[in-house]
């Protein structure tokens, strides 16, 4: 149940960038989670666009363009390797989205929320993160 969503101003982002950042972030925190790489699994990566209208997002010192990746998985699904990958790689694909250097990292906030055991659901019943595992161990390409 990976779930990640990108909160930035309207026009931060490329032409190019727009279209392909929401996939190209399920790709990411797919890999980083360890999921098969199925149609099953890919399409259980939900992915959104939040675009803030002008003025909407500035700090105390200015009003550059800041970024927002918030990450949904179920707990546990992630070790610390896992999640400073994700931090990282997440962190790297929305400045290419936007056209920005490496030197902009600090502009790219991740905040990686971990779902309790038990308070998912989907499909009229609740999911466990065992579930998936051993649905993923059923639908490994890689085994």
């Amino acid at each position: 149940m990976p779930m990640i969503r990108l909160t930035a101003p309207a026009g931060a982002l490329t032409e190019q960038g727009r279209q392909s950042v929401q996939r190209d972030l399920a790709a990411v925190l797919l890999r980083w989670e360890g999921a098969p790489d199925t149609a099953f699994f890919r399409a259980q990566a939900w992915s959104y666009l939040t675009e803030l209208p002008d003025g909407a997002q500035i700090t105390a010192e200015d009003d550059a363009t800041r970024f927002l990746v918030e990450v949904t998985v179920p707990q546990g699904a992630l070790s610390e390797r896992r999640k400073a990958g994700l931090v990282e790689e997440a962190t790297k694909t929305v400045l290419a989205a936007a056209g920005l250097g490496q030197d902009n990292t600090l502009r790219v906030w991740v905040l990686v929320h971990e779902q309790p055991e038990g308070t998912w659901g989907a499909g009229g019943s609740v999911i466990r993160y065992a579930d998936l595992v051993a649905l993923a161990k059923g639908q490994r390409t890689d085994a």
